[in-house]
């Protein structure tokens, strides 16, 4: 991955910023609620090489808008907070290798907290980053947007960045009274049950290649939220898929559950041993990324079979041949994190607040699985 360091070019290096153009020390661009402020307008060719940003709050209400080329949809569209892999409103301090989080102080919502990015991002004619205040406050912002310019077009087979933002809250499992990894919820998942099933992390059509992604959960049932194996399908459905995987936390290159660490390319920037119940986790594929020429869809299951009704939030990254649009993000009302009562130790799940696409349907497997936990329990 260092093996450009060295090299010499002919490229130009800029940068987009909020400084004080008065000369004076108000360095922080002042957006007002509803309003979207372009940071960066870049003629190309060139390449975005690194993204810093520092605020206060609405790491969930204002979002960020990539658009490459002349694209009149963009191809970024993520809360502040979780572009940066930081979920839930909540900032801690972590490193990966494509971002890195610092704040002094971890593990609180909305607190003041720096962002990077290095996930280097080409175009050819035209690069515009925007910042969206979705809340209703007044919203604050630092900003370095770090770039190349070149004197001409990057190789074609070079992809443009893209990355979307999924929620399912509650995510629409079938048996969210059953414990993990007890028999009851050791059923059959497989085939177009699993496809219809999972948690979709990123479907989209095109030719490229994915990235990898970061996970966020509220546990609401308080035990282990994992356990759902990774399923992701290469240019159309078949079965197995081309990659089969064995639990959640396998997929987050980790094992007997989530550790609190983080580590280049995969790892946990949010512990829910430190949240009571929040949980972000990531894993970028730098080395394994998966490629596809047609279409892609990234799924993983929420518990064995998608028992759970956690809600599950997510971002995945990729490059594509072309820009391409992206999932369309839930208004701020349906994105804010879940709230907890801490006086009673509960959660608080507004209904106006929820958003749940689709609730998997019960089969004669399901329905005989909670009968029998129903059993067991009413024996306790």
């Amino acid at each position: 991955m260092l093996d450009a360091l060295a090299r010499l070019s002919s490229a130009k290096t800029y940068r987009c910023s909020s400084w004080d153009k008065t000369g004076r020390n108000q360095d922080a661009w002042q957006i007002e609620p509803g309003e979207t402020r372009v940071l960066a307008d870049i003629q190309g060719p060139g390449c975005i090489t690194h993204l810093w940003m520092t605020q206060g709050r609405h790491y969930r209400e204002c979002l960020l808008r990539f658009y490459w080329d002349h694209a009149k949809q963009p191809s970024v569209v993520v809360p502040l907070g979780d572009f940066f892999g930081l979920g839930h409103n909540i900032v801690n301090s972590y490193q990966s290798m494509l971002f890195t989080a610092s704040s002094n102080q971890n593990n609180k919502f909305n607190q003041g907290c720096a962002l990077n990015c290095y996930a280097p991002m080409p175009f050819r004619e035209r690069a515009v980053v925007e910042l969206v205040n979705e809340s209703r406050e007044r919203h604050g912002q630092y900003f370095y947007v770090d770039y190349e310019r070149y004197p001409k077009a990057p190789p074609r087979d070079l992809g443009y960045f893209h990355a979307e933002f999924r929620r399912e809250n509650p995510f629409g499992g079938w048996g969210h009274e059953i414990r993990v990894n007890t028999p009851e919820a050791n059923i059959v998942c497989k085939e177009r049950q699993a496809w219809d099933d999972n948690y979709v992390i990123l479907e989209t059509k095109g030719r490229g290649h994915y990235l990898g992604c970061n996970l966020s959960v509220t546990n609401f049932q308080g035990t282990w939220w994992g356990e759902g194996d990774d399923m992701i399908w290469v240019d159309g459905y078949k079965w197995p898929p081309d990659l089969h995987g064995t639990g959640s936390e396998d997929y987050l290159n980790q094992a007997w559950g989530m550790q609190a660490n983080a580590f280049l390319r995969n790892g946990s920037s949010i512990h829910e041993s430190n949240t009571g119940g929040y949980q972000t986790s990531y894993v970028h594929h730098l080395e394994n990324p998966v490629r596809f020429q047609r279409e892609i869809k990234v799924t993983i299951e929420h518990g064995h079979g998608n028992h759970l009704c956690n809600e599950m939030s997510s971002v995945a990254y990729w490059y594509a041949e072309r820009p391409t649009p992206v999932a369309k993000v839930p208004p701020v009302a349906k994105r804010l994190p879940v709230a907890k009562d801490l006086t009673r130790n509960a959660w608080i799940h507004d209904k106006k607040s929820q958003t749940t696409s689709r609730h998997v349907p019960l089969n004669a497997e399901m329905k005989k699985m909670k009968a029998e936990w129903k059993k067991k329990t009413a024996k306790r």
